[in-house]
């Protein structure tokens, strides 16, 4: 690693951090997260709506329809709601894991349906809200080359589908595609990973930093593209969950078994 250009892409990879929560429609703009009832859901500022938005919209917007997994969008006449840039009276809409979702804007304000743990809800962004203007820098531990690691890759013969505690207190299904393994201070260690379609590692886990200087629940990494079956663990690049900084994320944590007995100490420090 030619050190000035490392520690460049690795700054500069922080900025982009800060920057992923305080964007409009980024993390710190959410404004809500409310889980429908099978049938009508209203939405609208009214208080009494099962979606509930900020005070500035309309006391009431539309419906949201769930049935059988399909969530369907009946719009209040006059008001001018568009999914996806396309003014509409009514819609079926995409879920957040779709390639495509479905944005539902009034305004500056933003929906989309978002699944976890076999539930539906709407998710809401206000880019108005203080939040977005107020967060402090990012806190991190100095860039420390140690935790910049060879590691082996090993694919399941077949993924594994793995219940993982959320931020909700449930358990939702994560798919794991592999393992990685690494030595550290002479020991061997391993962690479960998913692939991303990119052939990126996400990998989540605890160390003996967690719930002192590092968030409590699971720290997350995305490692570059596996080559063959090598792939580097560098956890200068690990950061907080979304959760650490908004209630309104669906976060899945590390299984015991991505505990590590040492202290990490790169990444990000959770201010709490």
């Amino acid at each position: 690693m030619k050190n000035n250009s490392y520690e460049n892409d690795l700054l500069q990879w922080r900025s982009k951090k800060y920057d992923e929560r305080v964007r409009e429609n980024g993390w710190l703009a959410l404004a809500g997260l409310f889980w429908l009832n099978p049938g009508r859901n209203l939405i609208g500022s009214n208080p009494v709506c099962e979606v509930v938005l900020p005070e500035r919209a309309p006391t009431f917007i539309g419906i949201a329809e769930l049935k059988g997994g399909t969530v369907r969008l009946q719009v209040a006449e006059g008001v001018p709601v568009r999914v996806n840039d396309r003014l509409v009276q009514k819609a079926i809409l995409k879920s957040s894991r779709e390639a495509k979702p479905s944005f539902i804007t009034w305004n500056d304000i933003r929906m989309v349906v978002h699944e976890h743990a076999d539930r539906y809800a709407i998710r809401i962004w206000d880019n108005k809200r203080e939040q977005r203007f107020s967060l402090p820098p990012l806190k991190w531990f100095p860039i420390n080359k140690q935790f910049h690691i060879p590691a082996r890759y090993t694919r399941y013969s077949t993924p594994k589908l793995s219940k993982q505690e959320s931020s909700f207190g449930d358990a939702a299904e994560d798919q794991l595609d592999g393992y990685v393994t690494f030595k550290f201070e002479g020991l061997t260690h391993k962690l479960d990973a998913t692939e991303t379609d990119d052939h990126k590692l996400f990998i989540k886990f605890r160390d003996a930093t967690s719930g002192k200087e590092t968030y409590p629940s699971s720290r997350y990494h995305y490692t570059q593209p596996v080559n063959g079956n090598k792939v580097t663990l560098d956890f200068n690049y690990a950061y907080s969950p979304p959760c650490a900084f908004t209630e309104f994320a669906t976060c899945l944590f590390a299984s015991p078994q991505n505990t590590l007995p040492f202290r990490v100490e790169a990444g990000e420090i959770y201010r709490g």
